[in-house]
């Protein structure tokens, strides 16, 4: 059940990525509060928090003159605007859940393995655990709560995987309509995270939903069935009416995922 949150702001609402810049930010702005957040989301952005100060200046030394030239713009109303890159890459990595693949030898693994997977039983601590010990930790407190809120409003979600009562990976995002923007994973036992990704896929195809969005393009997203998308063919798949039904609860053998 989506819970009613106060309107993004409008600077989201006509943000024009039509000539936004095929890597690195396209605007800076300090805004992570959930209604903003998930409006970025809906027009195809995600956030790449500064965690220092340091950090902040040096977003702010690197793209002095995309700024000035107006490739990159800089939100209204922001006190620190560079405490916060928001990215929205062309191509954009898509798992299309209808394309999805599991690796031969993760299905030979999970065969072997009496792994559950669950939603949203512990979406804080499954985020908390893809931050962890990252040395650039993009996921601050604050992107942290506004995520959690995100969660307990229904429109952020995560995947646990468990060995027994352990839990050894996870995956986490927002979801908007026909699309699950997944914002990153764990894994603290080899294939866990892959797991929980396959898990979100196949939950996803079940609930109605069209693509998976990685974020990053990379060998280990390619190998579960990633492909690049055109920016404009993605922000087509966000305006896509929203329909489907809730992600499916209650905990699952991980073995089906082989099948």
């Amino acid at each position: 059940m989506l819970l009613t949150l106060p309107r993004p702001r409008s600077t989201w609402e006509s943000f024009d990525l039509t000539t936004a810049p095929a890597e690195g930010p396209v605007a800076f702005g300090d805004d992570l509060r959930p209604q903003s957040l998930l409006g970025a989301y809906r027009q195809g952005l995600y956030p790449f928090p500064a965690a220092t100060a340091e950090h902040r200046l040096l977003n702010e030394m690197m793209y002095e003159s995309e700024v000035a030239a107006g490739r990159v713009k800089v939100l209204a109303d922001s006190a620190e605007p560079y405490s916060v890159a928001w990215c929205s890459p062309d191509p954009r990595p898509l798992i299309l859940v209808d394309q999805a693949r599991v690796q031969r030898s993760l299905r030979r693994q999970l065969r072997g393995t009496d792994w559950t997977t669950t939603v949203d039983v512990c979406f804080e601590r499954v985020a908390v655990q893809c931050r962890a010990g990252r040395d650039e930790r993009w996921l601050t407190d604050e992107l942290l709560a506004s995520l959690c809120r995100l969660n307990a409003c229904g429109y952020a979600h995560s995947v646990e995987v468990w060995d027994g009562g352990e839990l050894i990976g996870g995956t986490f995002g927002v979801r908007v309509g026909a699309v699950f923007s997944a914002d990153s994973q764990f894994t603290l036992r080899s294939g866990a995270g892959k797991t929980a990704v396959t898990d979100l896929t196949r939950r996803f195809a079940e609930a109605g939903g069209v693509a998976v969005d990685v974020q990053h393009d990379g060998e280990h997203v390619r190998l579960l069935g990633a492909r690049p998308v055109p920016r404009s063919r993605y922000i087509e798949l966000l305006r896509t009416p929203a329909g489907g039904s809730p992600l499916p609860s209650g905990r699952l053998s991980a073995r089906r995922l082989a099948d």
